[in-house]
């Protein structure tokens, strides 16, 4: 268990799910976040370590935290739309 004092508005456990699903079940729940709300993302796929951060990047959205912990990653990332 990843301990962080961040508080998030919404979890999103994508498990093991791999990019492309994982970062459209991301942003089908971000759309669905108001802006600054904070949602909190617990991966075991070892791409995400690249591809949340990228994506992020092109959507305007702050990531906030990365806590690796063995093979599972949490992200926490802010709503800036």
């Amino acid at each position: 268990m990843v301990q962080n004092s961040l508080k998030a508005d919404v979890v999103y456990d994508a498990g093991p799910t791999g990019c492309g699903e994982l970062i459209m079940n991301l942003f089908m729940k971000m759309n669905k976040m108001n802006k600054n709300q904070v949602i909190e993302v617990k991966s075991y796929d070892l791409g995400a370590r690249e591809d949340i951060p990228a994506w992020c990047r092109l959507q305007g959205h702050t990531l906030l935290k990365r806590v690796d912990q063995g093979k599972e990653s949490v992200y926490y990332i802010r709503n800036n739309t």
